[in-house]
């Protein structure tokens, strides 16, 4: 007669965290001042403000998009400030940034829009593979996000897992 074969891992009561769910769905489009300014290297207001109401703003409804310049010039705060105001009723999100680093601001913003309480006293494995780069960023980021109320936190996949935390006892040691 055959032993059962019994899965202790789907048993255990550890919870996977999956970061990939923090991946943004919406397409990440970039918006360069560059283009803007006059020479590529001089941003003259009249001409600015001349452009930006000439753009079609539509073409970034629901979309992440981040604004910033490739060009190596002084760009005034104010000038961000109205690509915003014009971008907003549109965009899904604006951010400030080439792709890399709007990536790593929505991915990181989602981390810390999570209720961490969900995870008080909770047994959390991150997962460690995926499909999709996530960053080495977003583990720190989840790891200081549940430091404080997680039982334990390890890295990798239920069935082999690298121990990253553990709550010190409350208990007083005999």
């Amino acid at each position: 007669m055959a032993e059962e074969i019994i899965n202790k891992v789907s048993q255990s009561a550890l919870l996977t965290l999956d970061l990939e769910q923090f991946l943004p769905q919406e397409k990440i489009r970039i918006f360069d001042l560059k283009p803007f300014l006059f020479m590529e290297l001089i941003l003259k207001e009249k001409d600015f403000r001349a452009a930006l109401l000439n753009t079609d703003w539509t073409i970034y409804k629901d979309e992440i998009v981040g604004v910033y310049c490739s060009a190596d010039a002084v760009i005034p705060v104010w000038a961000y400030m109205l690509v915003a105001s014009y971008l907003q009723p549109y965009a899904k999100e604006v951010v400030m940034g080439d792709e890399p680093m709007v990536l790593r601001q929505v991915i990181t913003n989602r981390i810390q829009s999570i209720n961490a309480e969900d995870y008080k006293d909770k047994r959390i494995v991150v997962k460690g593979c995926g499909d999709k780069p996530v960053g080495d960023f977003a583990f720190l980021e989840i790891t200081k996000m549940l430091i404080p109320v997680a039982k334990s936190i390890m890295y990798g996949e239920p069935c082999s897992t690298v121990p990253v935390y553990k709550a010190q006892s409350s208990k007083p040691k005999a």
